[in-house]
């Protein structure tokens, strides 16, 4: 019996459109109402998506890739883990070096040079669907931004049109970081800003979405054979792979795919999510 079901957001329940099917709503409107936990479980900061939450209604939240959880019901956080600001210096300095564009995620903020890949994505998202209260500073020199505020940051992102597997290497060698490298390219080009790049997502050790998903399921006292995960993206795989049922919607990655439990037959614009809800939930 699943209690509990779990979802990112881009490309599983909102599509390139910047919209959320009927469908799609109706079935967190039916899981609500039978008293199944629906948990958003995202890569994106609590402050980017707190008001589309609060318009879905669901019970929990996972962010930045699982460096957050927040009851949404009583606007409790159950967990938060941040970048030691050593290694903030080391991959802000290592990217500089590389020439290649760092942003950083605060509580409430972006911390840029310039908008230009994800960074811009979000920007532009910002007063869409999400309505966010994401607030975007420019700053002219990273470096010295970071020594003189010190920032608390929940995750870096490097981003670069081409090839980050010898930096990801370079940075698995010497730091205990947890990484996603993530490309945005052919059919999976970013459509919001007609880009084709490739980033890595950086964050604390072991902070993931299935790690978070596993801390949150501990709170609920649920076990994961109770647990639905629904993703379409590489930073989902550990998520569907770990709990009783993972579902890949049908945009999704083929390495998603492969871990999968289910591939639903409809993609993200045609209510994919919905699909694997009314397949393994009786309402």
């Amino acid at each position: 019996m699943i209690r509990l079901v779990a979802s990112d957001i881009d490309g599983t329940i909102i599509g390139e459109n910047n919209k959320i099917t009927t469908q799609n709503l109706k079935a967190i409107h039916d899981m609500r109402h039978s008293n199944i936990d629906f948990t958003i479980c995202t890569g994106k900061p609590y402050c980017m998506v707190k008001n589309f939450c609060e318009d879905l209604q669901a019970s929990y939240g996972i962010f930045g890739n699982g460096n957050q959880i927040i009851d949404l019901k009583t606007g409790k956080e159950i967990y938060r883990k941040t970048l030691l600001l050593e290694d903030v210096k080391f991959c802000n300095s290592l990217a500089k070096k590389e020439n290649l564009h760092v942003h950083l995620y605060t509580e409430n903020e972006v911390i840029t040079p310039k908008l230009m890949y994800m960074d811009l994505r979000n920007f532009v998202l910002k007063d869409s669907i999400y309505h966010s209260d994401l607030n975007f500073k420019i700053v002219a020199n990273m470096e010295e931004y970071i020594e003189k505020y010190e920032p608390t940051v929940f995750k870096l992102v490097i981003s670069s049109p081409s090839s980050l597997i010898d930096l990801e290497t370079k940075l698995d060698k010497e730091k205990d970081l947890s990484i996603y490298r993530i490309k945005k390219s052919n059919q999976y080009k970013d459509k919001i800003i007609n880009k084709e790049y490739e980033y890595l997502d950086i964050t604390p050790s072991k902070t993931n979405k299935s790690e978070a998903l596993a801390t949150l399921s501990k709170y609920l006292e649920l076990a994961s054979s109770e647990v639905m995960a629904i993703g379409d993206n590489l930073n989902d795989i550990d998520m569907l792979r770990n709990f009783g049922v993972g579902v890949a919607v049908a945009n999704a990655y083929e390495d998603v795919k492969k871990v999968a439990t289910y591939t639903t037959t409809n993609d993200v614009e045609n209510s994919g999510f919905a699909e694997a809800v009314y397949k393994y939930i009786a309402f």
